[in-house]
């Protein structure tokens, strides 16, 4: 039996990435270092406007356990600890967050919320679900499932997120070694609305990638992105609303660098 998707995030991952990584309409500017002894650490600064946001990002990898933790500008600390196959063919995620240290709220919570995601199935096929449960009130905060299929050029996916609110089914399809197709249809059943979004990918050459999107709302969008150096990337995008043509476009920058 092979393996499935890891952790239920991966489910229609390649689609999402396609459509929507790196898309932006800010400045985004991105460093990381390494230190001697192998922890990463990641700096990201964004510029929406006149606010500037950033957060401080620490990797640290031992064996099969990888321990993330990242500082925001409002003194959030956020920690994720992933364990590599404590069993085989399993991955399980441990995560926290402790509040702003300004606003002294220091304290053990006797009633946790309790997150559990996992998915299963081989290469082929596989099925996960991602739910949150608050010991409080006794509620699901969160109830997601999903379901991927995959072969040599094709991954199709289908979740049901929101505690059963919003339907999503994506397709992600490798033409040829150069180019890639992806698209999403979104059902919300609350407002009854859909989103319908497709995009296409292609490699200019080994070091750079434009990439285009359009939706059915009429928000049509682009990229550039260049690896100018091993791991280092410039990205620039830009974004339009076809439905009203008359506002102006709006553009991001982004820069991305690695030792």
């Amino acid at each position: 039996m092979g393996k499935g998707p890891g952790l239920y995030t991966e489910i229609g991952k390649k689609a999402r990435d396609l459509l929507y990584k790196d898309y932006q309409t800010d400045q985004k500017f991105t460093i990381t270092t390494y230190s001697p002894t192998g922890v990463a650490i990641t700096s990201t600064g964004v510029k929406k406007g006149d606010l500037f946001l950033a957060d401080v990002n620490t990797q640290l990898k031992n064996k099969n356990i990888t321990t993330d933790v990242k500082v925001d500008t409002d003194s959030n600390l956020f920690t994720t600890i992933t364990f590599d196959e404590p069993a085989p063919g399993l991955k399980a995620i441990l995560s926290f967050r402790v509040p702003d240290q300004r606003s002294g709220k220091y304290w053990v919570d006797t009633q946790p919320i309790v997150n559990f995601s996992g998915v299963i199935g081989t290469n082929v096929a596989s099925l996960g679900t991602d739910l949150s449960f608050d010991t409080q009130t006794g509620n699901f905060t969160k109830c997601n499932a999903g379901l991927s299929y995959s072969n040599a050029d094709l991954i199709a996916s289908l979740t049901l997120n929101d505690k059963g609110d919003s339907l999503k089914a994506s397709y992600y399809h490798i033409v040829n070694p150069a180019h890639t197709v992806g698209a999403e249809v979104s059902h919300s059943f609350s407002t009854n609305e859909n989103t319908i979004t497709v995009g296409s990918q292609h490699a200019l050459d080994p070091l750079t990638t434009v990439k285009a999107r359009v939706n059915n709302l009429g928000r049509v969008s682009a990229l550039i992105q260049h690896e100018w150096r091993p791991k280092s990337f410039f990205t620039l995008s830009g974004e339009v609303d076809s439905k009203a043509i008359e506002k102006s476009a709006k553009f991001g920058l982004a820069l991305a660098l690695k030792p």
